[in-house]
């Protein structure tokens, strides 16, 4: 069994990385999704359940690991982000080999594994491209601001977590630009052909 392409999408808030995932998983290629997949480890039975009680039982809400509790933990304690890492990237890790297993088993010659931090936590060594997604700084920040609830502020802590999108551009292998669906379609068709899947 051939292990498929892998293929990680990044790209900061606001520049259309969940909308050009969907357009992979439209074209066919499986899309692996690392906030989903935490999402599914902090729910009730999920992976990271036990692991989160076992270091701050508090940070548990109805059998699930609330979010909210733990952010208040790592506000509160310098420590608590580090050890909730070396449990939950594990966990995560073995989640996406899963994924790619299940879909180099299918036949799938292309994989697109969607990461936030991508560059940021040094996972595009375990991949063979990385493609970012881009879109001029003023039409970022309107689309942020013009999410419910979202500050300036809290745009700028975003900001300051991630790594300058003219760096990432510049580590990418293929760029996408997202000012319109249509060309980010088209070329999200051109990267999947230049690779060669998903069915190719």
């Amino acid at each position: 069994m051939t292990r498929p392409f892998l293929l990680g999408l990044t790209g900061s808030i606001g520049m259309g990385k969940s909308t050009t995932a969907a357009m992979f998983a439209e074209e066919g290629v499986p899309v692996w999704d690392a906030d989903a997949a935490v999402h599914r480890l902090y729910m009730p039975g999920g992976a990271a359940v036990e692991a989160i009680m076992a270091l701050r039982p508090e940070a548990l809400h109805e059998g699930a690991v609330d979010r909210a509790r733990l952010k208040e933990w790592i506000s509160a304690d310098s420590t608590a982000l580090s050890r909730i890492e070396a449990v939950i990237h594990p966990l995560v890790a073995a989640d996406r080999a899963a994924f790619i297993a299940k879909a180099a088993a299918a036949g799938a010659r292309l994989v697109v594994l969607d990461i936030p931090l991508l560059f940021e936590t040094g996972a595009e060594a375990k991949l063979d491209a990385t493609l970012v997604v881009t879109v001029p700084e003023e039409t970022q920040r309107a689309r942020v601001l013009a999410r419910p609830g979202m500050t300036e502020p809290q745009f700028a802590t975003i900001l300051a977590r991630q790594m300058p999108d003219a760096e990432k551009r510049a580590r990418a292998t293929f760029v996408v630009e997202t000012l319109t669906l249509d060309a980010a379609r088209a070329a999200v068709r051109d990267v999947i052909r230049k690779i060669g899947g998903p069915n190719a």
